[in-house]
C-alpha cells in the first residue's frame, strides 16, 4: 500500500498567513524563528514532535510525524498577516508582554521585518476594538478584492509556491447563518449589498478559498462553516477546517470527559470560570463576542458524554461557563473547573481543576500544526472540510449530516490514522491475526 505518490511534492517556500498578528500570530512566528535558530525546541507540536507508530507494536517503527508524511520544513515557512494595528511582528509581541524580552531580543531583527498589511475590520462586529490600520472600500466585495490582491502580492514577495491561511483574529460577535450563507450567488449578492450577516472574518475566507489557499478557523466566528463556502471550497479544490483553537478550560474538558464517561462514572454539573486579561479577554468582555465563545465551549460535553445514550449519568448535567476580563493577568489565564460527580450507589464526590494555562502559548504549536496539515492536505488533493483535524478545535467544523467528535482519544486516533493512509500505511485498529502484537 503506497499512496504517498499522490501527494504533490514540497516545492519552494510556504506562506503562512495569519488574519490577526496579535499575542497568537506573533508568538506563533517567534516561535518558528527561535526554533529555527536552535533556541527552543517546538514543545505542543504535534506535527514536530510526537512519533506515530507504522505496523505491529512488535515491529518497533515509530518514527516521528514530520519524518513520515511529506511536511513542509520549518526552514521553508515565511510569514505575513493582517492587523487593525501597524506595529510589526516584534512590536506587537512586545506590547503582548506573551514572550519575555530576552526570548524576544535574539529574534529582533526578523520579527521587526515582518508588519501587517491593512485589515478588513468592521468595529460592529468585535465591539471592544478600534483599529487605526484598516481598509477602505464602498462594499464588502471590495473589502474581499482587496484581501485577494494581498494574498497574490504577498506570495509574490516572499517568492512562496503556495500559501495556506490559519485565522488568529479576535472573536467576532455571534451569528447565525442566513440566507445569504446558503449559495455562492447569495453570499457574493451579499458582499455587493454589504449585507451585515457577512463579518470581516468571511471574507477572509472566501478571499483564500477564491485564491486556492487552504483556510483554518481558530476562533469561534462563523467564517467558512456555512454552506455558501463549503461548497465552494469544494468546487475550488481548496481545504477548510475550523473552529476555535482548543487550548486551555476545553482542552482539559475533552481529556477528563472521556475518562469519566468510560468508567460510567455520572456527572451533576460542571461548572467553568474563567479569567484572562490579553486581548481576547477585553473583546470577549463584549457580551455578543462571548456568545459565540460560549457556544463553541458548551458544545462539548454533551456531545462527549452522549446524554441521550446514558440518561441516568448526564441527561440532568448543569454546565454553566463565565468568562471574566481580568487585566492584571494577561496572557495568563485562569480556568477554574468544579465538577460535581457521582459513583456507585448514587454517592457524591468532587473534582476540582484549576489550570493556570497560557493560552497564546497553548495556541502557537496549533497554529504551527494546523499549517503544515493544512498544506499536507492540500497537495494531498483533499478539498472540503477536514474532520480529521478536529484534534485542534473546540467545535469542529464537519461535513453535512455528519456528526461532531470532541473526544480528545477518538480525535487523536483520527488524525494519526489519516496520516498513515496519507503516508501509505494501513490504519491501526487494534485487531491483529496475532493477539501478541495488539
Amino acid at each position: 500500500m503506497n499512496d504517498q505518490t499522490s501527494i504533490k511534492p514540497i516545492d519552494g517556500k510556504l506562506l503562512v498567513l495569519t488574519p490577526g498578528m496579535g499575542a497568537v500570530g506573533t508568538t506563533f512566528i517567534a516561535g518558528v524563528e527561535s526554533i529555527r535558530k536552535g533556541y527552543t525546541k517546538p514543545i505542543g507540536s504535534v506535527s514536530q514532535m510526537q512519533t506515530i507508530r507504522l505496523g505491529a507494536r512488535s515491529t518497533n517503527k515509530n518514527p516521528l510525524i514530520k519524518d513520515f508524511v511529506p511536511l513542509a520544513d520549518l526552514n521553508d515557512l515565511v510569514f505575513g498577516g493582517w492587523d487593525v494595528f501597524p506595529d510589526s511582528v516584534y512590536e506587537a509581541a512586545a506590547r503582548a508582554e506573551v514572550l519575555k524580552p530576552s526570548d524576544l531580543e535574539p529574534l529582533k531583527d526578523f520579527l521587526h521585518s515582518i508588519k501587517p498589511m491593512p485589515a478588513a475590520f468592521d468595529q460592529r462586529y468585535v465591539k471592544r476594538l478600534n483599529g487605526t490600520h484598516v481598509k477602505q472600500g464602498t462594499t464588502k466585495r471590495d473589502l474581499a478584492e482587496q484581501l485577494r490582491a494581498d494574498i497574490r502580492n504577498k506570495i509574490k514577495e516572499t517568492g512562496a509556491s503556495r500559501a495556506v491561511m490559519v485565522w488568529c483574529g479576535s472573536t467576532e460577535v455571534y451569528i447565525s447563518p442566513s440566507k445569504v450563507h446558503m449559495s455562492i450567488e447569495a453570499f457574493e449578492k451579499g458582499m455587493e449589498d454589504n449585507d451585515p450577516a457577512i463579518s470581516p472574518s468571511q471574507l477572509y475566507a472566501y478571499a483564500a478559498i477564491k485564491e486556492g489557499v487552504a483556510y483554518a478557523n481558530g476562533a469561534p466566528n462563523l467564517s467558512a462553516d456555512f454552506p455558501a463556502l463549503v461548497d465552494l471550497a469544494e468546487k475550488e479544490g481548496v481545504a477548510i477546517a475550523g473552529k476555535d483553537f482548543k487550548t486551555g478550560q476545553t482542552l482539559m474538558k475533552t481529556i477528563l470527559s472521556p475518562g469519566l464517561k468510560a468508567r460510567m462514572i455520572g456527572i451533576r454539573g460542571w461548572f467553568s470560570d474563567n479569567i484572562l486579561g490579553n486581548r481576547d479577554g477585553e473583546v470577549l468582555d463584549d457580551p455578543e463576542s462571548f456568545k459565540s465563545k460560549e457556544v463553541t465551549k458548551s458544545g462539548v460535553l454533551e456531545t462527549i458524554l452522549q446524554p441521550d445514550l446514558y440518561p441516568d449519568l448526564y441527561k440532568d448535567m448543569y454546565h454553566k461557563i463565565r468568562i471574566n476580563y481580568y487585566p492584571p493577568r494577561g496572557d495568563a489565564k485562569e480556568g477554574w473547573d468544579n465538577i460535581d460527580i457521582f459513583g456507585w450507589m448514587g454517592y457524591p464526590m468532587q473534582i476540582k481543576v484549576n489550570f493556570l494555562c497560557r493560552d497564546s502559548i497553548l495556541a502557537a504549536p496549533i497554529v504551527l500544526d494546523l499549517a503544515l496539515f493544512m498544506d499536507l492536505a492540500q497537495r494531498a488533493g483533499k478539498s472540503g472540510v477536514q474532520e480529521w483535524l478536529s484534534f485542534f478545535f473546540k467545535s469542529p467544523q464537519v461535513s453535512e449530516g455528519h456528526i461532531q467528535e470532541n473526544d480528545l482519544f477518538i480525535q487523536h486516533m483520527r488524525l494519526k490514522n489519516t496520516l498513515r493512509v496519507l503516508g501509505g500505511e494501513p490504519p491501526v485498529t487494534h485487531i491483529s491475526e496475532n493477539f501478541n502484537d495488539l
